[in-house]
C-alpha cells in the first residue's frame, strides 16, 4: 500500500517543483547574526527575525549557558506535573510587567499559544472576528475552536464594523477581534486605535499577535500598542521569544488574570507539551532586560530600514509600503522570486523567496528584514547586490 501512496506523494512534490513553489532549506554553519556562514561562505543575512541582533548577544548567551550548566538541558515534563521551574515563573512575571498585563503564560512556541487560546476561551455561542492577513497560527487556532467565524479585510474598518454587527445580529455572546500587530509577510501595522474604538462600540475584546513587534517597535520596545497609542486598550497579547527577544524559541500569552488562569487549566498545547528548557527562559529574561533599554539598537534598526527601503525604491524595485523592518520586494511570479533569491545568494546576500501557500498566488516576493546586528557596510553591500541582481535579471 505504501508504494502507491509514496508515488502519489512524489507526484505532488513534482507538481510543487514545476510551479516554482518548492522550498529548500539553507544550512547555516555559524551563529545567527548580521553575517552568517552558509556552505563555507560568509553572507550578509537579510532574512532572519533577529531585529535587535540579540540572537548571539554575549549577555543573552551567557545567561543561557549559566542556566544550562546549573539546571541541565530540560525539564523532561509538562508544566503541571513537575515541569514548572522558578525561571518559568520569573519569565512570566517579566513578560507581564514589560507588556503591562496582569500575568503571562509560556508555551513552546507562539504557534502553540495561538493554537490553544481560542478553543480554551470561546464556545459555540461566541464569535471570532479575524483579519484576513492573520498568521497561519491564528487561522489554525480559530479553526480548532467552536466559535463562529467572521473575517474582515486588512485595515478596512468599515468591514470590521460590518462583521461586528453581523456577529451581534447572529446573537454572539462574546466577541473577540484578533489581528497581527505587524503582518509578517507585508510589514503592515494594524490600525489598533481604530480597532479598539470599534471593540468598545460593540463590547468586543481585542487580541493581537505581536511576534514581529515586541522588543523593537514602540517606546521601550513594547510593540504596536505603544507605537500606535493604543496602549492598554488591547486586552490580550500573544508573542514569541524566537524573534527579537533572543531568537531561541517559546511563546506566550499576556493578558487579564482570568484569561491566563483558564489557559493554565485547559489550553491543550500547554498541558500536553514539555516545558521550555531553563536555558531558553534565562536567555529570554536577559533579552527583555536588554530590549527594554535598547533605544540605541532601535535607532540603528530604524536607520537601516529607512536607508535600505529608500535605496531599493529609488532603484525601481516594487516594494510594499511600510515603516517596519520588514521590507517585501515584490516579484509576483514564484519562479522569478526564486531566481532573484538565487542571484542574491550568488552575490553573497542571504534572502528567501516566498510564494504560495505562504503568500497568495501571484504575490511572490523576497521578504527582506533589517536588523540592528547589521553594519552600515552590510547595508551598502546588500543594496549593491540587489541592484546588480535586479539589472542582471531584467527586474529593474
Amino acid at each position: 500500500m505504501m508504494d502507491g501512496f509514496a508515488q502519489h506523494l512524489s507526484q505532488t512534490l513534482d507538481g510543487i517543483r514545476d510551479e516554482g513553489l518548492f522550498k529548500s532549506e539553507m544550512v547555516i554553519g555559524s551563529a545567527q547574526k548580521g553575517e552568517v556562514t552558509v556552505g563555507g561562505r560568509t553572507m550578509v543575512n537579510l532574512c532572519a527575525n533577529n531585529y535587535l541582533g540579540l540572537a548571539n548577544d554575549p549577555e543573552v548567551v551567557e545567561a543561557s549557558v549559566r542556566a544550562l550548566e546549573k539546571y541541565g538541558s530540560g525539564m523532561a515534563s509538562v508544566r503541571f506535573i513537575c515541569g514548572t521551574h522558578e525561571l518559568h515563573k520569573e519569565l512570566e512575571r517579566t513578560v507581564a510587567r514589560y507588556l503591562e498585563k496582569d500575568d503571562a503564560i509560556l508555551f513552546g512556541s507562539c504557534f502553540d499559544a495561538n493554537g490553544g487560546i481560542f478553543e480554551t476561551l470561546l464556545g459555540p455561542e461566541d464569535a471570532v472576528i479575524s483579519d484576513t492577513l492573520n498568521h497561519a497560527s491564528i487561522i489554525d487556532g480559530v479553526r480548532l475552536s467552536k466559535a463562529r467565524r467572521y473575517r474582515f479585510h486588512t485595515s478596512d474598518m468599515d468591514d470590521l464594523r460590518l462583521q461586528l454587527q453581523a456577529a451581534d445580529d447572529d446573537g454572539a455572546r462574546f466577541k473577540l477581534i484578533v489581528t497581527d500587530g505587524v503582518f509578517s509577510m507585508d510589514g503592515y501595522i494594524a490600525r489598533l486605535p481604530e480597532i479598539c474604538d470599534l471593540a468598545e462600540d460593540y463590547k468586543a475584546a481585542v487580541l493581537i499577535d505581536e511576534c514581529h513587534a515586541t522588543g523593537h517597535l514602540g517606546e521601550k520596545g513594547r510593540g504596536t500598542p505603544a507605537l500606535t497609542g493604543a496602549g492598554n486598550r488591547v486586552d490580550i497579547i500573544s508573542g514569541t521569544f524566537g524573534k527579537t527577544l533572543g531568537g531561541a524559541m517559546g511563546g506566550f500569552i499576556a493578558g487579564p488574570q482570568p484569561v491566563v488562569d483558564l489557559l493554565r487549566q485547559r489550553a491543550r498545547p500547554y498541558l500536553f507539551s514539555n516545558a521550555l528548557p531553563p536555558s531558553v527562559a534565562a536567555g529570554a529574561i536577559k533579552a527583555i532586560e536588554i530590549a527594554e533599554k535598547a533605544d540605541d539598537r532601535r535607532a540603528t534598526l530604524d536607520r537601516h530600514t529607512k536607508r535600505f527601503r529608500s535605496a531599493l525604491a529609488d532603484a525601481g524595485f516594487d516594494l510594499l509600503p511600510g515603516e517596519t523592518p520588514i521590507i517585501p520586494v515584490m516579484l509576483h511570479d514564484a519562479v522569478k522570486a526564486q531566481g532573484m533569491a538565487r542571484a542574491l545568494q550568488d552575490k553573497g546576500v542571504l534572502v528567501s523567496a516566498f510564494s504560495f501557500p505562504v503568500v497568495p498566488k501571484g504575490k511572490a516576493r523576497i521578504r527582506t528584514q533589517m536588523s540592528a546586528g547589521l553594519s552600515d557596510d552590510n547595508i551598502s553591500f546588500a543594496i549593491d547586490a540587489f541592484i546588480g541582481a535586479g539589472k542582471d535579471l531584467g527586474i529593474i
